[in-house]
């Protein structure tokens, strides 16, 4: 099987996913809203995987099944958090980029991806993300390993992780403050103006540029 036919079952794996959370599955529903050209010849490639079963028109995910759309399904939806909460992407570029990432995201790189949110319970879409073994360990939401640097208590400190300017010119001018990945930064207080502290040196930011920097508390 070719990367590309794989890249297809995993959509269509997806899909079905989808329409069974919808309680619409069905070879109708699935030849109405799929866009997979051949797609006769796929779901019975799938039947022979052991991926779906099928009488008439019904159709069904079997264990394998299950399993397979349910990671897919979890990879998508994470990786629209993570483009939409944290990037803040565009709609479209949030699709496209997802669908990429739901392809090449292995498990322990998906269960970082999940921690690293938080957790979340549903995509920016309202969906459920199917729970990886990151998220059953506890009972409760864990907080996220990451959080916006305006989002701390005054006074916390945390090192930068990720920076995330929607302007170059803006990046630059943190850069040239220290404010760069790998350093600590303090969260001195955030009103009525945002003041941080990078080593000895004390600055007054706007609440935009603050919202930008994402860091790990310590």
């Amino acid at each position: 099987m070719t990367m590309e036919q794989d890249h297809r079952i995993d959509e269509l794996l997806e899909l079905i996913w989808m329409l069974q959370e919808e309680g619409k599955l069905s070879v109708g529903e699935l030849e109405r809203q799929s866009r997979q050209p051949k797609l006769a010849d796929l779901l019975k490639r799938m039947e022979k995987l052991g991926y779906i079963s099928r009488e008439d028109k019904e159709l069904a995910l079997t264990r394998d099944g299950v399993q397979q759309a349910r990671q897919i399904t979890r990879r998508h939806r994470l990786a629209e958090c993570l483009l939409r909460n944290v990037l803040e992407l565009e709609d479209e570029q949030v699709e496209t980029t997802a669908c990429a990432f739901e392809h090449i995201l292995d498990a322990a790189v998906t269960d970082a991806v999940c921690t690293f949110l938080g957790h979340p319970p549903t995509c920016p879409h309202g969906k459920p993300i199917p729970p990886g073994p990151c998220c059953l360990k506890r009972s409760e939401r864990l907080q996220p390993i990451v959080t916006r640097l305006m989002d701390m208590e005054p006074g916390k400190s945390g090192k930068i992780v990720l920076i995330t300017p929607k302007h170059r010119l803006r990046y630059d001018k943190l850069s040239t403050f220290g404010l760069i990945p790998g350093n600590v930064v303090k969260l001195v207080q955030r009103y009525p103006s945002c003041v941080v502290r990078i080593g000895e040196t004390e600055l007054a930011l706007d609440a935009d540029t603050v919202s930008d920097i994402y860091v790990r508390p310590i």
